[in-house]
């Protein structure tokens, strides 16, 4: 990808099969000291790598990344986090999306909250988790025109995917709720609270218990 990135393609197809080999490769990785890498950035089926070409070359890192790839096992057991996000489920879009699938706002809220999702990749904006395993019955279209601000905690679906806005931008996704939470705070060694292979439930909380636990995560 140009001359200062390489790009690993580990499928063609999003599937939990992939991106646990994604997530494999990935971890290896986390752990290199390879003079040179810049850095790396998982998605849902591959692994982009960013390098100094005046430090190593193109060919130089292919012949070390196969070698990698070659020699990680593909049974390799992979242990994601389990973390939980409280939800309020109050979002604008959540009788939409309930209208839409034929559904009561309690069964979109109940369907959604049921799972255990995996963090599939982490882009967009900084933080924003892309999530795999939200049940089809509350798949919902993105809008047809995005809104220009979303707040940072909102909940939101497009098609069959699920995630969480980190921080306050545009977007087009269906909102249903909002987790005190914050999902990215640059004051913390590690500021994304989602990572890559993180196992995520979404538990329902009241409004007073979403004031609360907002006053304690952000700090006022």
């Amino acid at each position: 990808m140009g001359d200062q990135a390489l790009v690993l393609s580990f499928g063609d197809t999003i599937s939990e099969m992939v991106n646990v080999r994604v997530r494999q490769v990935a971890t290896h990785i986390d752990n290199w000291s390879q003079p040179g890498v810049i850095e790396y950035v998982p998605a849902y089926t591959t692994i982009t790598i960013y390098y100094d070409p005046l430090k190593i070359t193109y060919q130089e890192l292919l012949s070390v990344l196969q070698m990698i790839v070659q020699d990680i096992p593909e049974d390799t057991e992979y242990i994601g986090k389990k973390k939980e996000i409280p939800v309020y489920y109050n979002g604008a879009d959540l009788a939409y999306v309930a209208q839409y699938n034929g559904l009561t706002e309690e069964e979109v809220i109940r369907l959604h909250s049921t799972p255990e999702y995996r963090v599939y990749m982490i882009g967009f904006v900084p933080g924003f988790p892309y999530l795999g395993g939200m049940d089809s019955r509350i798949a919902t279209p993105r809008k047809e025109v995005p809104r220009l601000k979303i707040e940072a905690g909102a909940v939101g679906i497009a098609g069959e995917q699920t995630g969480v806005y980190p921080i306050e931008t545009p977007g087009g996704w269906q909102i249903i709720g909002h987790t005190p939470l914050q999902l990215f705070d640059l004051s913390k060694e590690s500021p994304s609270l989602l990572e890559m292979g993180d196992c995520v439930r979404f538990v329902p909380i009241t409004y007073d218990e979403f004031v609360l636990l907002k006053t304690e995560s952000y700090g006022h």
